[in-house]
């Protein structure tokens, strides 16, 4: 099968998007015996809202694991296709990490995959999404704000280190990010997104 090919961009993209729709967040917190995450906080299946939870274990699980997805469907297409499958099937993960098809495409806002999409591709374009996340995560503690700052940092980065095809696939799932932040976005212009940690 050519590596360049529609059907073959078609499969990178399929098998991505069904290793991004797992839903990590919510099997965890119901085989915790805590119910539908989705009742509680924002309401999605991420990190982030797990953490609202109380239990930090599962919050840091289900962001390992919703990276690890990612960072499969690079990896796995890579080594089948070659790079630019493998970056298809990074964007097909981000689709189905937020828009999953057994949820009625309800699903989380994409930063944990993004980062592991990052890792497989390029990991000093991961690296410099957790500088920049940590850097203002550790200033203002708020985890949207750490999440779109890093976002909006990856394409620009990955422009200035040559990573041309990953920085326009980078621009697009990062534009993606920003419109599913929206509300976050609201809360942010008027003082109200809760700090990381606060339970809802």
């Amino acid at each position: 099968m050519d590596p360049s090919s529609l059907p073959t961009l078609l499969l990178a993209f399929g098998v991505g998007y069904a290793l991004g729709s797992i839903p990590f967040g919510l099997l965890l917190t119901r085989l915790a015996g805590l119910g539908d995450v989705r009742q509680i906080g924002s309401g999605n299946i991420g990190a982030t809202n797990v953490l609202r939870t109380g239990r930090k274990g599962l919050a840091a699980a289900t962001l390992l694991l919703d990276a690890a997805k990612g960072a499969a469907a690079v990896l796995i297409m890579h080594a089948a296709f070659g790079p630019t499958a493998a970056t298809v099937a990074g964007f097909g993960a981000l689709l189905g990490h937020i828009f999953p098809v057994w949820l009625k495409f309800k699903g989380g806002k994409g930063v944990a995959t993004f980062l592991g999409v990052l890792v497989a591709l390029a990991w000093q374009l991961a690296a410099v999404f957790a500088i920049v996340w940590l850097a203002v995560a550790a200033t203002t503690r708020i985890s949207s704000l750490s999440a779109l700052v890093a976002t909006v940092a990856v394409p620009v980065a990955a422009f200035l280190m040559g990573y041309e095809q990953i920085a326009v696939a980078a621009a697009l799932m990062g534009a993606i990010i920003l419109i599913k932040h929206r509300a976050n976005i609201r809360r942010l212009l008027a003082g109200e997104e809760p700090k990381i940690g606060a339970k809802a």
